[in-house]
């Protein structure tokens, strides 16, 4: 087969390495991919939003399968239009996208399903968003409704730090994003990842994984777009995560099906955990980054098979077969991340350091300059590694970590923590 994954960061590089592995690869090509994923598969640059563009490629280059990694192409209809154009495809339609694209749809369809999540208030002004604010006390969660690449969101332990987020939001702070704000009830306990493949009928949980959202270490500091991953998940229990299934994923699934708006792609449930019991925190209408690394480390191969059987309808007969493993990436960002920071800066030590089924570096935003790879984003490295325990592969990922030679780079030490 020839495959097009579209997207050029940490979670796609994990993708194409995994997708690689199955003999039903041919020829693989990411866009616009980056310096990692140039060594492992073509590279191609166009606008990935741009639907037209999209299909004359796969046309051109005559692709049998388009795997859509990012959220900003689904939003934008690309899945629709590459379908409509006799394609097969994996990713969400433009209307079952919205479980992430709108934070206020989700919270719709899960009144609707009966799911629990978080007690909400949905508004388009700022007035009265700060009077729910007043009316509720903190702590209390802040989110810009649209897509803001996983940061439009503000847990504001006191008063004035919620209410300056309504004012950042609907200030412009996180573009169109923000044009409305979803607030929310603070949650109490410990958030996880739940991740489950939706043909439109039939759901198949494909593994667990817990990432750090905040920048500094003991979760400290502004929220980010992750800082590192493991997989599995130890607080999402069996037991837990049979319960999230059937109380949350399937009822929202159903609901979508009804609405004539089937869910068909991968969908990324975060759930906050309390006493045994899951709610709902949001969804995701692709893999999450930096979860998908750990996911791709441990699932190997049989991912593609898992993603065709997605697009083709055919979940009921799917299995996922996993290893008794764990696995557990290290985000390497440029100084500055999550707010400003430079990019261009020289990363040496990553010839030396050999990719293999235990430890990978998925570049997640770098390029190429002179021969030298250098930082062309915030988060730039995400050093993964897999052992049969935890502690193992946290032992190989921090000792790669310390061979990467960038000063220009920080990175969280005490990933893991939790389950550590």
């Amino acid at each position: 087969m020839n495959i097009l994954i579209l997207g050029g960061g940490g979670r796609e590089h994990a993708l194409a390495w995994a997708v690689m592995q199955n003999p039903k690869c041919d020829k693989l090509i990411v866009a616009p991919g980056n310096a990692g994923i140039a060594k492992i598969a073509t590279c191609a640059a166009f606008d990935i939003e741009d639907s037209a563009a999209v299909i004359e490629f796969a046309q051109n280059e005559s692709v049998d399968f388009v795997i859509i990694g990012p959220e900003a192409p689904l939003a934008a209809g690309v899945s629709d239009d590459l379908i409509n154009a006799g394609f097969l495809v994996f990713g969400p339609s433009k209307e079952a996208a919205q479980l992430e694209a709108s934070k206020a749809f989700t919270k719709e369809i899960c009144d609707a399903a009966n799911a629990a999540t978080a007690g909400y208030g949905h508004f388009t002004d700022a007035e009265s968003a700060k009077a729910y604010i007043l009316k509720n006390g903190a702590p209390i969660v802040v989110k810009a409704d649209g897509l803001a690449a996983g940061k439009g969101v503000v847990v504001a332990m006191d008063l004035d730090e919620a209410l300056a987020a309504v004012d950042d939001m609907f200030g412009g702070a996180f573009g169109g994003a923000g044009a409305e704000v979803v607030i929310e009830e603070f949650m109490e306990g410990e958030e996880a990842s739940f991740f489950v493949l939706c043909d439109g009928i039939n759901v198949l949980p494909i593994g667990t994984a817990q990432d750090h959202k905040r920048v500094g270490e003991g979760d400290t500091g502004p929220n980010t777009g992750g800082m590192g991953a493991y997989s599995p998940a130890p607080v999402l229990t069996e037991a837990i995560a049979e319960r999230a299934l059937d109380e949350i994923v399937k009822p929202c699934m159903a609901e979508m099906a009804r609405r004539g708006t089937p869910y068909q792609g991968v969908l990324y449930a975060g759930l906050m955990i309390k006493d045994g019991a899951p709610r709902l925190v949001e969804y995701n209408a692709r893999f999450g980054d930096p979860e998908c690394q750990v996911l791709m480390m441990r699932l190997g191969g049989q991912i593609l098979d898992l993603l065709l059987a997605t697009a083709e309808e055919s979940l009921a007969n799917a299995q996922v077969n996993w290893a008794n493993d764990h696995a557990m990436t290290v985000v390497m960002a440029a100084n500055g991340y999550p707010s400003a920071y430079e990019n261009g800066s020289v990363i040496n030590g990553l010839d030396a350091l050999s990719d293999d089924s235990f430890n990978v570096v998925f570049h997640a935003g770098t390029a190429k300059k002179d021969g030298q790879t250098i930082a062309a984003g915030g988060r730039v490295l995400n050093v993964t590694s897999r052992g049969e325990s935890l502690a193992d592969a946290h032992q190989r990922a921090y000792a790669a970590v310390a061979s990467i030679e960038w000063p220009e780079g920080f990175f969280r030490r005490d990933i893991g923590w939790r389950a550590l």
